[in-house]
């Protein structure tokens, strides 16, 4: 009986040190030496090193002069990086299509120039409410809107988003997208950062919901 409880104890003495110290030490040792950016959560700073989001998760952008992201329903006002997830109301909700319907006036109303129809995945939020990217269409859809703000041309504007396009992982994987944060980061180098606009700005009031793609139809 002894003998079996000190080779259990010592086995899971050995377990413990392997599994919990030695294999995350290496492994975060080796992240750091090969994939330092994403060991530290790919970070995006300004000049001056200011670090203001990370890559991959997204953040609110409503003033105008920007790129918009999708919505979200991470947390109690969204965008929440401790609280991913999306609002669980299925496309009958009530809930869900008077805040899509509302979200569609919006952007019609805030976007008199843009061509064609909202794009549908400005009004649904993804399934963890942190979608950091845009597909390089609901992207340049925005463009006629950032440079009547911004006081350029919406080729100037097509321009810097097209050259922050990424493409498919690996060449196969997934579809070409755009990185809100990177390319607003791009406009405020090039434009210099607008005025801030009460209750439109960076940090603001935020929305729920859910996942989806597409385009939503004007009415």
């Amino acid at each position: 009986m002894t003998k079996a409880f000190l080779i259990a104890l010592r086995t899971t003495i050995v377990t413990l040190v392997l599994t919990g110290l030695i294999y995350p030490y290496v492994m975060t040792a080796v992240a750091q030496m090969l994939f330092p950016a994403q060991a530290n959560g790919t970070l995006v700073t300004e000049k001056d090193g200011k670090v203001i989001g990370s890559e991959l998760i997204g953040q609110p952008f409503m003033n105008p002069a920007y790129l918009q992201p999708r919505p979200s329903a991470a947390g109690e006002k969204g965008w929440d990086g401790t609280s991913s997830g999306g609002s669980n109301l299925g496309v009958t909700a009530k809930k869900l299509q008077e805040r899509v319907a509302a979200d569609v006036k919006r952007l019609k109303e805030e976007n008199p120039d843009a061509a064609g129809d909202v794009p549908f995945e400005l009004v649904t939020a993804s399934a963890s409410g942190l979608d950091p990217d845009l597909s390089p269409a609901a992207a340049l859809w925005q463009a006629p809107r950032i440079a009547k703000v911004r006081k350029s041309s919406p080729e100037e504007i097509q321009a810097i988003i097209n050259s922050a396009v990424e493409g498919r992982t690996l060449g196969f994987m997934g579809e070409p997208r755009v990185n809100v944060l990177k390319v607003n980061l791009a406009l405020d180098q090039k434009f210099g950062r607008p005025a801030p606009v009460p209750g439109q700005d960076r940090k603001e009031e935020k929305k729920e919901e859910p996942a989806a793609g597409g385009a939503a139809q004007k009415s």
